[in-house]
C-alpha cells in the first residue's frame, strides 16, 4: 500500500517524558486534583479561583520543560514528508510547536491562549491569568478563561479532523490511552475508510485491538525509529 497522507494523534504519553504529568495518574487525579474540580464548565462557575490557579501552575510548568526526542522526530516528519500530514494533539502544551511542527492542530485547546467570554476572541497568553485578567482585545476584566476544551465541551475543528481521517492512508496514535472520546474513535474512522493503523505506546491502549500494528516502548525511542523508517 502506497502511503501519502498521514494523520497522527498524540496524547499525554508524548509529553510525559519531558516532565509533564499525564492527564490521570494511577490515583485518578491530575496534579493532585479531581478532574471534575478543575476541568469542567461547572467547576469554573463554582470556583474560578481554583481553576485559574490550576492552569496558571500548568502554564508555568510547561515553560520550564523542553521538547523531547519524540516531539523533535515528529517535527522532522512534518518538515520532510512530501504528502499530506496532520498532527492532531490532545495535549494543551506547546512542545510540538517548540520542536518545530507546523501542520498541527490542538483539538483540546492550548495553555498559551485565553478565551475572552465578553468578545469571544482567542488571544495569546503567557504568565498568570487569574480571575482579574484583562482582555487585550476588548479591555473587559475578569472575562478571560483558559482556552482549554473542558469535559462537556466540543473539541475544536472536528470537521477538519474527520476529513483528514477519511482521506488518510495511515493513522498513527502515539502516547494515548484510548479512553477519551472522540479521539479514541479516530482509529475506527480511519480503518473504515481503508487506512492502515499503527499504535505507539508504553503499553497497549484500550483500543489496541483496532490497530494493524503496535509498537511498545517509550515515545522518545519508538517515534524517532518509526520516523526514520518513513523517511528512509
Amino acid at each position: 500500500m502506497t502511503i501519502r497522507n498521514i494523520v497522527i494523534l498524540t496524547g499525554a504519553g508524548v509529553s510525559a517524558e519531558s516532565g509533564l504529568a499525564t492527564f490521570r495518574g494511577p490515583d485518578g487525579l491530575w496534579e493532585g486534583h479531581r478532574v471534575e474540580d478543575v476541568c469542567t464548565p461547572d467547576a469554573y462557575a463554582r470556583d474560578p479561583a481554583l481553576v485559574h490557579a490550576f492552569y496558571d501552575a500548568r502554564r508555568a510548568k510547561v515553560g520550564s520543560v523542553r521538547p523531547n526526542a519524540a516531539h523533535e522526530a515528529l517535527a522532522r516528519l512534518d518538515a520532510e514528508w512530501p504528502g499530506e500530514l496532520l498532527l492532531v494533539t490532545q495535549n494543551v502544551d506547546d512542545l510540538h510547536e517548540r520542536a518545530g511542527s507546523k501542520r498541527l492542530h490542538h483539538m483540546h485547546g492550548e495553555l498559551t491562549r485565553g478565551w475572552c467570554l465578553a468578545c469571544d476572541r482567542r488571544i495569546d497568553w503567557s504568565g498568570p491569568m487569574g480571575e482579574t485578567a484583562t482582555c487585550p482585545a476588548c479591555s473587559s476584566v475578569g472575562q478571560v478563561r483558559p482556552d482549554i476544551v473542558w469535559f462537556g465541551e466540543m473539541p475544536y475543528d472536528m470537521d477538519r479532523i474527520d476529513d483528514a481521517l477519511r482521506a488518510c492512508d495511515l493513522f498513527v496514535s502515539i502516547g494515548t490511552s484510548g479512553a477519551v472520546y472522540p479521539a479514541a474513535g479516530f482509529v475506527q474512522t480511519a480503518r473504515y475508510c481503508g487506512a492502515r493503523t499503527l499504535e505507539i505506546n508504553l503499553e497497549p491502549s484500550l483500543g489496541s485491538h483496532l490497530f494493524d500494528e503496535g509498537r511498545i516502548g517509550p515515545a522518545s525511542v519508538e517515534v524517532p525509529k518509526w520516523v526514520a523508517e518513513m523517511l528512509a
